[in-house]
């Protein structure tokens, strides 16, 4: 729970707090993993919704192995969100992008609590492999964003390779 609370502190846009979480474990994790293979299966044979993706569904599977593992997998739905293929204004489009920004505040406000409680965390947006079956089990209503992978960790990776500050700032003035 303190970890959810640090995720329901973040900033948002306008206030709006645009989040919610569902937490699966036990027999929910099971599963929802199931459902999540069989996206996985169904971007591999059937009409893809991410067709220039397909290099990445190794990882993908990788990650299914990964939440295996994992006690707790938290989805972080954006609860104001409209489906990722219905059209919007630009106005509603900013709505959107403010909205998501907010989330992503909400999910690192995750991440750090759970790193300063001992506890391993991946965030991750593989789950888009499988959004619509997913979406059809969590029945969860709003725009499902991303999930996180909560667990005691029995490995401690080194830090992953980053761009130089120098190729992603620029000064000006």
């Amino acid at each position: 729970m303190d970890i959810i609370q640090s995720g329901a502190k973040a900033p948002s846009s306008k206030n709006r707090q645009p989040w919610k979480y569902i937490v699966i474990q036990g027999n929910a994790k099971a599963e929802m993993l199931k459902v999540f293979r069989q996206g996985i299966e169904r971007e591999e044979n059937e009409s893809a919704l991410l067709p220039q993706s397909k290099q990445h569904l190794p990882g993908a599977k990788h990650t299914v192995r990964i939440m295996e593992e994992a006690p707790v997998i938290l989805f972080v739905v954006n609860s104001l969100g409209k489906d990722i293929l219905s059209e919007m204004t630009p106005e509603e489009h900013i709505f959107e992008i403010c909205n998501i920004q907010s989330i992503g505040a909400s999910i690192q406000n995750m991440l750090l609590a759970a790193t300063e409680k001992g506890i391993g965390s991946l965030w991750i947006c593989d789950i888009y492999f499988a959004y619509s079956e997913l979406n059809k089990w969590l029945n969860c209503g709003g725009q499902l964003i991303a999930a996180v992978a909560f667990g005691y960790p029995d490995e401690f990776p080194g830090e992953r390779p980053r761009k130089r500050l120098d190729d992603i700032v620029e000064w000006r003035g």
